[in-house]
């Protein structure tokens, strides 16, 4: 019987790994370039960080965590998602006493059980970034910015949405979840079922429903921004403001709550504009470090869906340059060959050129194809007739154009390889 691979889950091989390294390229360098430390913590975590961090009553901690039970009898549950496992590490290995603000990044893969859907996997994969210690509406215009600068940089950022709101404080937000269920109840019993269990347990999640006679409901329905205290209020101002002056486009939406339960003050969302896809979000969390056993500390991050941003990239046809290293291919036919091949190849990968070298019992002419269908730039090769006169044949695959050279003409061998790639172009 064959065995097959999970429900939710999925192989990522050849072209499509290509794309992920584009991507995880690009964000290792922008983390860089903004100085923010990468961060990895276990892919499995106690469940009661989750329900502590994430929340009881959200549909992730209800219905969607992978939890087990160890050898050991303890409650064990592969992480659904990251911002939880970080601030534990942060608690746990006392950064607190260190300089101040803290910014981390990560990527790393994450398991729900939900349902299946276009770019939404059951073992999926995020890039995330964590400031901690910041109060100030600049630490969140900075993670904004951030996932602003790879949008840009992935050429994404005229394909996607940028929406904010503000969810308050928690003064704020009580006042006004007792204004939205005055609002609510008098039509609570012609919604649907999934709005009336949300109305108990979880009620700013109901402005999420996608469902037509929920949402005809709410049309009329309070909104929190009209109802922050006037510190929430001038935060929220000052977040849309510098975004103004930083040219970052943005709409606000005043349905945005996030689905989670530690959010505070601005929220925000990437979207696709062309597909129903949401790419990622993020927003402030001042209380999960208290939450979670920690001093007192403010905090904002986001999470982007790095399958997301791989459907995206493939939808508009972005990544089609991306693979522009120089590929050589040497092709031998003994083991004289492969040993020469691999003394040229550590000069060549030197001077930055991607060099395969023959490990079969294949033909020349089955090497050659093999090039070819590998898409090389260049075949070199290492034959007996070569070996025995001190000499390689490289040839460009693209126009067919041929050189012997003496083995030890390193300048002459770099020289017709970089002027060939060149004309290539």
């Amino acid at each position: 019987m064959k065995i097959t691979k999970q429900k939710g889950t999925k192989d990522i091989f050849f072209d499509e790994v290509k794309i992920w390294e584009y991507i995880e390229e690009n964000i290792r360098q922008i983390c860089k370039e903004n100085n923010v430390s990468e961060i990895r913590t276990p892919v499995f975590e106690a469940t009661e960080l989750y329900a502590r961090g994430v929340g009881n009553d959200t549909d992730i901690v209800n219905k969607e965590m992978y939890t087990f039970i160890d050898k050991g009898g303890r409650s064990i549950t592969l992480r659904p998602e990251l911002t939880a496992g970080v601030v534990r590490s942060y608690i746990e290995n006392g950064m607190n006493s260190l300089a101040s603000p803290l910014k981390f990044w990560y990527v790393a893969n994450m398991y729900r059980y939900e349902k299946m859907q276009k770019g939404r996997y059951r073992e999926f994969a995020q890039f995330g970034i964590e400031i901690f210690d910041s109060d100030s509406y600049l630490a969140d215009v900075e993670t904004i910015k951030i996932s602003y600068e790879l949008m840009k940089r992935l050429g994404l950022y005229d394909k996607v949405i940028l929406s904010l709101n503000s969810i308050g404080c928690k003064e704020c937000r009580d006042k006004y979840i007792k204004k939205f269920k005055e609002y609510l109840m008098p039509n609570l019993d012609n919604m649907c079922e999934t709005c009336k269990v949300r109305f108990e347990k979880n009620p700013l999640r109901i402005l999420d429903c996608k469902e037509e006679k929920c949402n005809k409901i709410l049309e009329n329905a309070p909104l929190i921004t009209d109802n922050l205290c006037p510190d929430c209020k001038q935060d929220f101002e000052n977040v849309k403001s510098a975004l103004d002056k930083l040219n970052i486009d943005y709409k606000v939406d005043k349905k945005i709550v996030r689905g989670l339960d530690y959010y505070n003050k601005t929220v925000y969302e990437w979207t696709s504009k062309d597909l129903d896809l949401a790419v990622g979000g993020g927003g402030r969390y001042d209380g999960l470090v208290e939450i979670l056993g920690g001093q007192s500390c403010p905090a904002v991050g986001f999470g982007i869906g790095m399958d997301r941003l791989v459907l995206l990239l493939t939808q508009y046809n972005l990544p089609k340059d991306i693979d522009n290293d120089i590929k050589l291919f040497i092709a031998t036919t003994n083991e004289s060959g492969y040993i020469e091949a691999t003394k040229l190849s550590e000069i060549l990968k030197d001077n930055k050129i991607v060099v395969d070298i023959n490990i079969t019992n294949k033909s020349l002419k089955s090497q050659t194809k093999y090039a070819d269908k590998n898409n090389m730039n260049f075949i070199a090769f290492f034959g007996e007739d070569e070996l025995n006169n001190n000499k390689i044949r490289i040839k460009n695959m693209k126009n067919a154009n041929q050189v012997d050279f003496d083995i030890s003409d390193l300048d002459g061998i770099l020289k017709f390889i970089k002027e060939g790639n060149e004309s290539n172009a």
